[in-house]
């Protein structure tokens, strides 16, 4: 004959409760959906409606490299700095900046979807400030201006690593 005692005190020493393990399998899968979710954190770049109001505004300092174009977006920009001007190349215009003066790049809407479902909508428009040269880059203060509050983690997608974008 089995003593009970003994054979509650294995059942015990098994493991974790039913309740436990269903918990922490709603858990892990949580965690795993919310990974997945920023590796494939994508944003579509569009054409923007005219008329639309900028409200939020986050600044970087940033640099690009002389000669080498960058992509933000749609948006393909190339400088060539000499002195205390730089000539700034955005998508087939080029113009001319001295330190202080702005460059108004045209605006563009974002859409930011994960898991292929989209996440938010939001328009912007970025400005350009020249602030001088460091050794082989152009130097600029860039502001983005957007239609809703986005986070950062979000418009960090949208700048281009190159560009060392620091916020100011």
């Amino acid at each position: 004959m089995t003593d009970p005692i003994s054979d509650m005190e294995a059942k015990d020493k098994k493991g974790w409760s039913t309740g436990t393990k269903v918990l922490l399998g709603v858990v892990v899968a949580i965690v795993l959906i919310a990974i997945i979710a920023v590796f494939t954190l994508t944003i579509a770049v569009l054409e923007v409606d005219a008329g639309t109001q900028y409200p939020y505004v986050t600044t970087y300092r940033v640099s690009l490299p002389d000669g080498d174009p960058v992509t933000i977006g749609k948006t393909r920009i190339a400088v060539m700095s000499y002195g205390n001007e730089v000539l700034t190349d955005v998508d087939g215009t080029k113009e001319k900046l001295t330190i202080g003066q702005q460059r108004v790049i045209s605006p563009h809407s974002a859409r930011i979807s994960a898991l292929g479902l989209p996440i938010l909508d939001t328009d912007f428009q970025i400005t350009l400030t020249y602030v001088g040269t460091s050794g082989k880059n152009a130097l600029f203060d860039m502001t983005v201006q957007t239609s809703k509050q986005i986070p950062d983690l979000m418009l960090r997608r949208l700048i281009p690593a190159s560009m060392n974008a620091q916020p100011v």
